[in-house]
């Protein structure tokens, strides 16, 4: 669910403008050129993820799930595991299961999948047949369009089923070396950033300790997210700088091991763009209320919104300082102070905590199309949308949301140039979207996915990358590469791995925008 602009929506561009108080201006310092360019969003890991980035399946699967005979799903005693996830054993009559590529129509490969393991024990299937099995080994088939079902029905205490991949059909004997889907690769080839915040399971963590961070044998990564390996190896694998979210929980030695790890295993010629956490300014997610906590401890302020805008200074000038001795300097970083995109008020506040601009380079924003519909309301209601015809609603992105967009960046743009910072985009795209309530309006779901799928869409792109470049923006991140469509908005270019780039005008506009931005993005069909 990306929620970023909901609360811009709720709360209102200007609530804070009447509060500002004369601010003097901040030491000289040169206006950066910009260098526009596309970069990307990935959607999370889940086993829902219907981009499918990994050949081994099971590293997007669900979390166990405990079962017993003769009970209702789930109802199975609490499962014992150990430090990495894998079942220690199991009571009488009950079984782990874990569900793998629960997408909608079974759009996954077909054909027939290898399943390796260590441990003594039964292994089994739901919705796949199984072709063969020996110790260690089985050959399986999927046969029904809702997943597979994965169950460890008896595990040896003493040598317990551990190591479970997985594997597509024809990548038995690479998976290890080749981790990734050749076609995930191909598709985003060419994009000059892959941000990490979702991979990360950025929003609301729980890491805080380096001994907490999620590791390559993790039983699955759908808890913790993506292990920082995994990450630096797309990143060299695809020529992309890597745009990483320090956990807001994160104590000093976590951010720097992890600047460390990057350090060692990153290209030399990729830089990295740094950020602390996501949207620290959003108070529905934990880590803004998270930082408003600290800083009216702190004594920043009073309230708690105005004590995360300025905690998200004090903290990003720590974190920064740390990678600078991590890497010997500057040259390869860019350290992003993130912000409310609708309203400059919060970027002063932010970046002139503390002269924290002073120690950043880019003013970092998520300037969506905003089309945010409550059930009630005083404005646009859902039983009035949910009667537009797909034109009405690109009429009202064109009309409405767009100009709105081009004010926020222009103010954004003018507050970057003020304190000389890029001006980058950390997430970006249309955001028609139900909120509080609104959601659950099934025909005005339905016309907000016709719109994204239509011909205006891919003409109302165009229209907001030439914005975004006459703004004078640098970096923009798509939010985000390819996710299945809900109520809960139209987030990915395009749904499915293996959709056709033509029903996605969208994508299109996107992908012709990096070419013509001198980007070697691969040929569409």
């Amino acid at each position: 669910m990306r929620v970023s602009v909901i609360l811009q929506a709720l709360v209102g561009v200007g609530l804070f403008a009447a509060a500002a108080s004369a601010q003097p201006a901040p030491s000289a310092r040169p206006i950066p050129t910009p260098k526009p360019s596309l970069g990307t969003n990935l959607s999370g890991p889940a086993d829902w993820n219907t981009e499918l980035p990994f050949v081994d399946v099971f590293r997007l699967s669900r979390t166990w799930i405990s079962q017993k005979q003769g009970e209702g799903w789930g109802k199975g005693p609490p499962l014992e595991l150990d430090a990495l996830g894998w079942v220690k054993k199991l009571e009488p009559n009950c079984y782990a299961e874990s569900p793998l590529m629960t997408i909608e129509g079974g759009r996954f490969p077909k054909g027939q999948y290898t399943v390796f393991y260590k441990g003594k024990g039964k292994v089994t299937f739901n919705a796949a047949k199984t072709v063969s099995s020996e110790p260690g080994k089985m050959i399986i088939e999927p046969d029904r369009p809702h997943g597979i079902f994965l169950q460890i029905r008896e595990t040896d205490p003493a040598d317990p089923i551990r190591d479970i991949r997985v594997v597509m059909p024809g990548h038995e004997t690479t998976y290890e070396t080749q981790p990734f889907r050749p076609g995930f690769l191909d598709l985003w080839r060419g994009v000059t950033c892959i941000r990490f915040m979702d991979w990360q399971h950025t929003n609301n963590s729980t890491l805080a300790k380096w001994a907490d961070r999620p590791t390559l044998e993790d039983a699955t990564w759908t808890v913790k997210g993506v292990p920082v390996e995994v990450m630096i190896d797309l990143a060299n694998e695809l020529d992309a700088d890597p745009w990483f979210c320090m956990p807001h929980l994160a104590d000093d030695d976590f951010v720097r091991q992890f600047a460390t790890l990057v350090k060692q295993k990153l290209e030399p010629e990729r830089k990295v763009y740094v950020e602390y956490s996501n949207e620290v300014w959003n108070g529905q997610f934990q880590q803004s209320r998270w930082a408003g906590e600290q800083g009216i401890q702190l004594k920043f302020a009073e309230k708690p919104w105005e004590a995360a805008w300025k905690f998200t200074g004090y903290r990003s000038k720590q974190v920064f300082k740390i990678w600078e001795e991590v890497f010997g300097g500057t040259d390869r970083l860019v350290r992003c102070l993130p912000t409310q995109a609708a309203n400059a008020y919060v970027s002063e506040r932010v970046v002139e905590f503390q002269d924290a601009y002073q120690s950043a380079d880019a003013l970092a924003i998520a300037p969506y199309m905003t089309c945010n519909v409550p059930e009630k309301g005083d404005k646009l209601t859902a039983a009035e949308v949910e009667k537009w015809t797909v034109d009405q609603a690109m009429d009202f992105m064109e009309q409405t949301s767009l100009p709105e967009t081009e004010k926020w960046l222009a103010e954004q743009k003018k507050t970057a140039d003020k304190f000389g910072l890029k001006l980058v985009c950390y997430e970006a795209g249309q955001h028609m979207v139900g909120v509080v309530g609104g959601e659950n309006n099934e025909a005005m779901m339905k016309l907000f996915h016709e719109a994204n799928r239509s011909e205006r869409m891919g003409k109302l792109y165009e229209k907001y990358y030439a914005a975004w470049e006459a703004a004078g923006g640098d970096l923009l991140c798509n939010f985000s590469s390819i996710s299945n469509w809900s109520k809960w908005g139209s987030w990915g270019l395009m749904e499915y791995y293996d959709s056709k780039p033509s029903e996605y005008p969208k994508f299109v506009s996107t992908m012709n925008w990096a070419k013509k931005l001198g980007q070697k993005i691969t040929p569409l069909e």
